[in-house]
């Protein structure tokens, strides 16, 4: 297994890698046409070249060849992310059909599946463990494509997805030391590398978007370590963690499928009701919508990593930003009509004198 040396090492080449690479990937974009147009829907006023993803994805190879030595990757988990990869960079190229993408990530989820690696149960507080039998391909068929999906629908400003991926990264190495799980700990460690190296460059204003390439990838890989690392687990309640590490990304999705069944649309049509462009209509501005997002899921973050630690106390922890996202939540969407909205109001008193 990996030394803490060896973790920082592979952190640094896949940062250095990335930080390296990007502008060489800007060019390549340019050249080859891959790049964004604005339009009525999209936030960003002028063309952005969006292939940004394949300078992490470079930037995670060079960590993970280091770092391979160490672990023992299944080559149909690798496989299965060259699938999510191709489609990604086809995708940012072409714009695939949301048919032809969702099949793509069936097989590499599959694939992932072939190796044994399954959600067997759940465990959950004052419940205990749940079997899953024979249910256990599908549901973790389900929850690979979820999450990459999820990831994919947040990356909606500069910075979001990758900054909410780096955090959930963050809290999934946390509880992986915790639990002494050192080969999701050097995978997570990989991709945070590469996902601070690319912020540099994505960070509000972006240079840069990591289109599909990017999303699909992250998406795909923190729901096989969360399959790894949390699903295998009863100790930690392993439906608990993963939920609440990815909260923003998962109930921005769930709400997006309520949204768009009701006003009867397809799943995958697009629109501009996501929690992000909510809080841009409320006057919080790009930086502004995006370190509030930040917040929230490193708070949801930091919950899972008490809860790890202490049921009890993660648990009065949970309730309590639970609460407070449920308030938080209200306030944005307009639930409370002329009520009074003190987290809203207190957020941008805060902003004001940052800013």
């Amino acid at each position: 297994m990996p030394s803490w040396l060896d973790l920082s090492i592979a952190f640094f080449i896949a940062l250095l890698t990335t930080v390296a690479v990007t502008p060489l990937v800007m060019k390549l974009a340019i050249k080859m046409g891959v790049v964004d147009q604005p339009n009525n829907r999209k936030v960003h006023k002028k063309l952005m070249p969006r292939l940004g993803g394949l300078a992490f994805v470079i930037g995670f190879f060079a960590g993970y060849l280091y770092l391979s030595q160490f672990l023992d990757t299944p080559l149909r988990i690798i496989l299965g992310a060259l699938i999510i990869i191709i489609v990604g960079i086809l995708d940012d190229k072409y714009t695939l059909s949301a048919k032809v993408k969702f099949i793509a990530q069936i097989a590499a989820a599959l694939l992932v599946v072939s190796t044994g690696l399954t959600i067997d149960f759940v465990a959950l507080p004052f419940i205990g463990k749940i079997e899953l039998g024979i249910a256990s391909y599908a549901v973790t068929v389900f929850w690979i494509v979820g999450v990459t999906n999820a990831i994919n629908l947040i990356d909606g400003l500069d910075g979001l997805a990758a900054g909410v991926s780096t955090i959930a990264l963050t809290s999934i190495f946390t509880v992986a030391v915790l639990n002494n799980n050192l080969f999701v700990a050097g995978i997570a460690i990989i991709l945070i590398g590469g996902t601070l190296g690319f912020l540099i460059f994505n960070f509000h204003p972006a240079k840069i978007f990591m289109g599909d390439t990017g999303a699909l990838f992250l998406g795909y890989m923190i729901a096989v370590l969360s399959v790894i690392g949390f699903f295998k687990s009863v100790a930690i309640f392993s439906f608990v963690l993963p939920v609440l590490i990815l909260a923003v990304p998962i109930f921005d999705t769930f709400f997006a499928i309520i949204r768009r069944i009701k006003n009867k649309q397809q799943i995958s049509a697009p629109d501009k009701f996501h929690l992000h462009h909510n809080l841009l209509a409320l006057g919080f501005g790009h930086r502004g919508t995006v370190l509030i997002i930040y917040l929230m899921s490193s708070l949801f973050g930091l919950s899972a990593i008490v809860f790890t630690s202490s049921v009890v106390w993660g648990t009065l922890f949970i309730v309590g930003i639970f609460l407070f996202a449920m308030q938080f939540t209200s306030e944005i969407l307009g639930w409370l009509k002329e009520k009074p909205t003190p987290i809203l109001s207190t957020i941008k008193k805060i902003l004001a004198l940052i800013q």
